[in-house]
């Protein structure tokens, strides 16, 4: 016997209660999955209330859910339009983000459709996603990996949205990895004389940590190293100076200055990389995504006990001018000895652009292997 089509209405997000069941659709959704890791519902209401993201700063953003017959909730999306983004490359480029969706294509179109009706009306001609807002925040589709739950600060999805999104005519734009290395498997002995003849060959560079007492002048410092890295990246966006303050405060709470190291040559700095416990083993226990009443003593416990043996190194970057001096591999190896003593198992680097030979060439040398694949997609509207 044929199921009943759903009847499907899309709306925008309005008030309180509208934002409420925005946040909360995904916990129903995804209860089942065993790799799903819940993100915090607070995170969520900051990343989407214009009054406490810096992104709002320079972008817009319009949130969509869908509600079957009996107002039950069976999808989101967010439209999104990225000022910065606008303003380097002209290309009238539109996003969507937080998209989640039952398995049927009646109700994944509907969602698209808002969104993309919506970019239109800003005058802006295809869709690119997904970013949660953006490609500096949690992004990209998993396409591969699904038995494995992600490091923290990545996403996780249904295994069904790629067909979903194919379907509506979407293409992919960029492919990224997630490499892995576990720090038994690293090629030491290579990595280690390749990085003595990097010392040789240039004497006044040094590696040293970041230095916590003055945390706003090193994240600063670290934001134009990015920023100029990353500047001929695909799809690359530099980060405001208040985006990056609300990241580095965010991340202020778990560096360890250990795992956040600084190269400089002759004194200055040239080069970064900065990694991070993952927190995900710590927000597993959590699947209500609440810390209250009770979730801020399981965070705090697994965080600050040891137990967290896994790392994901979400940011690093050289400048131009020390390009093809091989001070990537210096900060991946400078990483692995610190996380050696440590105690930890295992590093995430990721996402790594498909196009980036260079820092895939690196990885793969020293040992990483390839654990997930994500795709950003793109269709005209």
């Amino acid at each position: 016997m044929a199921s009943t089509p759903i009847q499907v209405q899309v709306r925008p997000v309005k008030g309180w209660w509208g934002r409420r069941a925005f946040i909360q659709f995904p916990y129903q959704l995804y209860k089942d999955e065993l790799y799903w890791i819940a993100p915090l519902r607070m995170d969520t209401a900051k990343m989407t209330n214009p009054k406490k993201n810096a992104f709002f700063a320079h972008g817009e953003m319009q949130l969509f859910l869908a509600r079957d017959q009996n107002r039950k909730v069976v999808g989101r999306i967010a439209a999104i339009k990225n000022g910065m983004h606008l303003q380097k490359y002209r290309d009238n480029v539109g996003f969507f983000g937080f998209f989640e969706c039952i398995n049927d294509k009646t109700v994944s179109n509907a969602l698209l459709d808002a969104a993309a009706n919506w970019l239109r009306g800003q005058g802006l001609v295809s869709m690119r996603g997904p970013v949660n807002p953006t490609m500096n925040d949690v992004a990209g589709l998993l396409v591969d990996g699904f038995d494995r739950q992600p490091s923290i600060m990545m996403p996780y999805n249904l295994h069904y949205y790629e067909s979903l999104l194919a379907s509506y005519g979407f293409t992919r734009a960029m492919t990224m990895w997630a490499y892995y290395a576990h720090t038994k498997l690293v090629k030491t002995e290579k990595m280690s004389r390749g990085s003595e003849l990097i010392l040789r060959k240039w004497p006044a560079l040094s590696i040293r940590q970041l230095d916590m007492s003055r945390f706003e002048d090193e994240t600063r410092l670290i934001m134009e190293i990015f920023n100029e890295a990353w500047s001929d990246n695909w799809g690359h966006v530099a980060m405001t100076e208040a985006e990056f303050k609300q990241l580095a405060k965010e991340m202020q709470q778990i560096i360890d200055p250990r795992l956040a190291l600084i190269v400089e040559d002759a004194g200055v700095a040239v080069g970064f990389a900065v990694s991070l416990p993952d927190l995900n083993y710590a927000f597993k226990t959590i699947p209500s995504g609440r810390l209250l009443p009770t979730g801020i003593f399981k965070l705090l416990y697994l965080a600050t006990s040891g137990v967290i043996r896994e790392i994901r190194m979400p940011l690093m970057g050289v400048r131009k001018s020390h390009h093809g001096k091989g001070l990537d591999a210096m900060l991946v190896w400078e990483t692995q000895k610190a996380a050696v003593k440590m105690g930890v198992l295992g590093c995430e680097m990721s996402w790594v652009l498909d196009t980036n030979l260079r820092l895939r060439n690196s990885l793969e040398s020293m040992g990483g292997v390839i654990d997930k694949e994500y795709a950003m997609l793109e269709c005209a509207i």
